[in-house]
């Protein structure tokens, strides 16, 4: 496809549309119209560039200059400066270059320096509503080598011979999947996409979705192919992704356009299309047999899986479902080898499909780490080299903490073992897991079951209530971990806490209440003290626990520096401050709801916890 001499990739993903990226757009076309450089600058939406707190993001091609934090009326100094003159506007950089320093690339910035891009090979460089765009790098070459070289055997065996494993938490060998779902007995089978991402902080799957939709889709037909008998297709994505859906269904229209989808497909009598099917927001729909339940029209609930879905799924007929993740790794695969894609990672799959952790990983990096954003990474990598070098380290210069991974159902895991490899089963070992991507860093200033308690409330939110364990366990212990945050914890309730959690674990009816203990679970084992502080101390180390802080006012600081302002008096819900204006002020340790508002409201900081 013919460019222009300089491309203006605009990020358009979900965080920098939140940030005025159409509006920046906007304002980009008005300087380029206005200085009559339409035929010399093309300016293109692209998906997200993953490094998501340094949004709006706009990348200048060829040059590969990252500019970032960008505003509307920045665009008329870029075009002024940068694309009339030739020099780019070095306050917008990333990293603005000394005198005499060439101007920095994309490529040399941390963050993406330390990548490894195969999910996310495309990320900014396509428009995502423009199929030739995904052609010309590429795309649906996989699917041409595949319908016209390529026995679904051989299809099968390729992705087998990867060690590819599913990307969505539970890790298991997509070959072996699609052999067991293409052998079960069944004239009509389906295949489907889970896009029902809903961990908090989590935005892999979206990501992908409104950067690289067609690769969802040409992963998804070549998957139809090898299982055989498979001539539909659903994307299970959720309702609060509009952009996603609404780039998956002119990527999906696009691709029958051009003959990849619906009848007859490459004149090979291969008949396969796709539809989207939008889930109602719940979590536990995240779960194959609730998904599959949710796409029939009936409530989103979990079954025993005595019954595969590979064998008995959608309407009870085989059904292959992957994440979008696993769908976007096929058709690199595939053109590729998997040679290739089995060199990137950890372990040996040649004789055991469960004997490593193959390819990258895309992760959610969130929390108190200075590079926010979507990061991919091969398998085998340290979580300290996540952390530390494409995280940039931990904000404001103040000490890690822990690290969970896996989304709300993940462990904790401590600062001793940051040089943990990442792979399916080092990270279950020390009661973590994979999961989907999620990725949360705390700091000194978290309190452990503060967090806990976060999690466990998010997935005692989101439990069906189908199982007894899930729902009356998570509910029992959210009351033990609400009563220890407010100092009337006991020893015995901690040795109840680990007993229920483990009860929980081990007896209830799908992976979200096998899961959901797992935050508690970790936090107990790795940060004891802390529960032990809370219990017998009655004290948060972390000062996050606010029912167990003492508030207390420094008079020096209160008089001489905030001339007793009075504004700490103003906003006390209980009254409990005492003084008059321009003078000292106190606070009755007996009315004190322990509210923290006085704390949070005064400028000079004046009150301190005790």
């Amino acid at each position: 496809m013919k460019r222009n001499r300089v491309q203006v990739m605009v990020c358009t993903g979900t965080g920098c549309v939140s940030n005025h990226a159409f509006e920046l757009r906007a304002a980009f076309e008005k300087e380029i119209t206005k200085h009559e450089l339409q035929y010399e600058v093309e300016i293109i939406n692209t998906g997200c560039n993953g490094f998501c707190g340094a949004g709006p993001i706009v990348v200048v091609q060829p040059d590969n200059i990252f500019y970032q934090l960008l505003k509307p009326t920045d665009a008329s100094l870029i075009v002024q400066e940068h694309f009339l003159k030739g020099r780019p506007v070095k306050k917008f950089l990333y990293t603005p270059p000394a005198e005499k320093v060439p101007i920095p690339k994309m490529s040399d910035i941390p963050f993406f320096a330390d990548q490894t891009l195969v999910a996310l090979r495309n990320r900014g460089m396509i428009d995502p509503e423009n199929i030739e765009d995904y052609i010309a790098r590429g795309g649906y070459k996989a699917l041409a080598k595949v319908l016209t070289s390529m026995t679904p055997d051989e299809v099968i065996n390729e992705i087998k011979r990867s060690g590819l494993r599913g990307r969505g938490g539970g890790g298991f060998p997509t070959g072996i999947k699609w052999e067991t779902c293409k052998k079960a007995h069944g004239d009509y089978k389906y295949v489907i996409c889970n896009a029902d991402e809903g961990d908090p902080g989590a935005f892999m799957d979206r990501s992908i979705i409104e950067g690289d939709p067609n690769a969802v889709i040409e992963g998804m037909i070549i998957g139809a192919y090898a299982i055989e008998n498979v001539h539909q297709g659903y994307i299970y994505v959720r309702m609060e992704y509009p952009l996603a859906i609404k780039r998956f269904q002119i990527a999906i229209n696009q691709a029958r356009e051009y003959g990849l989808l619906g009848k007859n497909i490459f004149e090979k009598g291969f008949d396969f299309d796709i539809e989207v099917r939008r889930g109602a927001g719940a979590f536990v729909c995240g779960e194959s047999t609730a998904l599959m339940a949710s796409i029939e029209g009936k409530p989103g609930e979990p079954r025993a899986k005595y019954i595969h879905t590979v064998e008995k799924g959608l309407w009870d007929r085989p059904s292959c479902l992957n994440n979008v993740e696993t769908w976007v790794n096929v058709p690199q695969i595939i053109l590729k080898g998997a040679k290739w894609f089995s060199s990137i990672g950890t372990g040996d799959v040649s004789e055991d499909p469960w004997g490593g952790s193959k390819g990258t990983k895309v992760f959610s990096l969130a929390g108190k780490v200075n590079n926010t954003g979507l990061v991919e990474v091969p398998m085998g990598i340290t979580l300290r080299d996540i952390i530390f070098k494409v995280g940039g380290g931990i904000r404001n210069g103040k000490k890690f903490k822990a690290v969970q991974t896996g989304g709300p159902s993940g462990g904790f895991i401590p600062e001793g073992l940051l040089d943990l490899t990442v792979d399916y089963e080092e990270l279950t070992k020390v009661g973590s897991m994979m999961g989907s991507g999620g990725m949360v860093v705390t700091d000194e200033d978290n309190c452990m079951v503060d967090m806990a308690k976060y999690f466990l409330k998010f997935t005692q939110d989101e439990s069906c209530g189908k199982c007894t364990p899930c729902r009356e366990g998570t509910k029992r212990m959210l009351d033990i971990l609400e009563k220890i945050t407010i100092g009337k914890g006991t020893e015995e309730d901690l040795v109840l806490l680990e007993e229920i959690s483990n009860m929980v674990v081990e007896s209830s009816l799908c992976a979200l209440g096998g899961s959901a203990p797992n935050p508690v679970l970790t936090t107990l084992k790795y940060f004891r003290e802390e529960y032990e502080t809370h219990v017998k101390e009655k004290k948060c180390p972390a000062h996050i626990c606010r029912q167990l802080n003492n508030y207390i006012i420094d008079e020096d600081i209160c008089l001489q520096i905030g001339h007793g302002c009075g504004v700490c008096k103003k906003h006390c819900p209980d009254g409990a401050i005492i003084g008059e204006t321009k003078k000292v002020h106190y606070i009755d340790p007996m009315k004190c709801g322990k509210c923290g508002v006085c704390y949070d409201v005064c400028n000079f900081k004046a009150i301190y916890i005790q």
